[in-house]
């Protein structure tokens, strides 16, 4: 008999996750794969793929998040990512805190309360700028991986400033910069201390309270979560598996519609 008892879909920008748990809240499996334009088929696909493989004899209550949360078939719920990380992070530490979402279209600094509401919080999805697409579109202009570009933005103490406020103005400076002969790294350090700087400033706006922790797919950025810690004076906590949270929390609301 299967012990799935809810299943949290988190159907963002650039990739889609799915998380089935048993009725105390642990993860018994999970997907992960890049998201596809057609959001309904692919999230189907996963949930049926991960109740059929955990044994389930039907599709436990489904609950939705992120960008495409509304177009997830039969979902009991659909409910927004700072809720569902909110709530996933809170179980993963156990306590409250800050907690920084950076995802592939926004970023959100949560501050986490008691039993994991959410007591307030900043987001940014105006720009790429203060996002993990930033990153990406960047190491793509400079013509290495982001895993080069956290490496060698962590070997230099030297740092190029990137004034710019958007992605498109931000890859003309590196141009830029690069014509008139910067060094590369420093260039590299300097485009994740300006999304930092972003990151930073949304913190300030709904104050800081410890522990600080990071969720999404760049909380994996070794340069991102060591330049973060360093700037906030904080030690940055991640969950096991941050990509996972906004799923892991859906899947935990979907208990009540279980």
């Amino acid at each position: 008999m299967s012990d799935v008892c809810a299943i949290g879909v988190d159907a963002g920008s650039t990739t889609c996750k799915v998380v089935a748990i048993d009725a105390d809240r642990r993860i018994l499996g999970s997907r992960l794969e890049p998201a596809l334009a057609l959001v309904e088929e692919q999230s189907k696909t996963l949930v049926e793929e991960l109740a059929e493989e955990q044994g389930a004899s039907k599709i436990p209550p489904v609950v939705a998040t992120g960008y495409g949360r509304k177009l997830v078939p039969d979902a009991a719920r659909a409910v927004t990512e700072i809720t569902c990380h909110a709530l996933g992070v809170f179980k993963e530490f156990g306590k409250p805190g800050t907690l920084v979402d950076i995802g592939g279209q926004d970023s959100k600094v949560i501050v986490i309360g008691p039993e994991g509401r959410v007591v307030d919080f900043s987001m940014n999805d105006k720009c790429a700028a203060g996002t993990g697409r930033f990153l990406e579109h960047s190491a793509t202009r400079l013509g290495v991986s982001l895993e080069e570009m956290a490496e060698r933005a962590l070997a230099t103490d030297e740092e190029e400033t990137i004034s710019s406020t958007c992605t498109v103005f931000a890859e003309s400076e590196i141009i830029s910069l690069v014509a008139h002969g910067a060094n590369v790294d420093a260039i590299m350090r300097g485009l994740y201390r300006s999304l930092i700087s972003r990151v930073v400033a949304m913190v300030s706006s709904v104050g800081l309270r410890p522990p600080l922790m990071l969720s999404g797919g760049v909380a994996k950025n070794e340069a991102l979560c060591r330049m973060l810690g360093e700037t906030l004076g904080e030690t940055v906590n991640l969950p096991s598996e941050p990509q996972l949270m906004g799923a892991y929390g859906a899947a935990i609301l979907g208990l009540s519609a279980a």
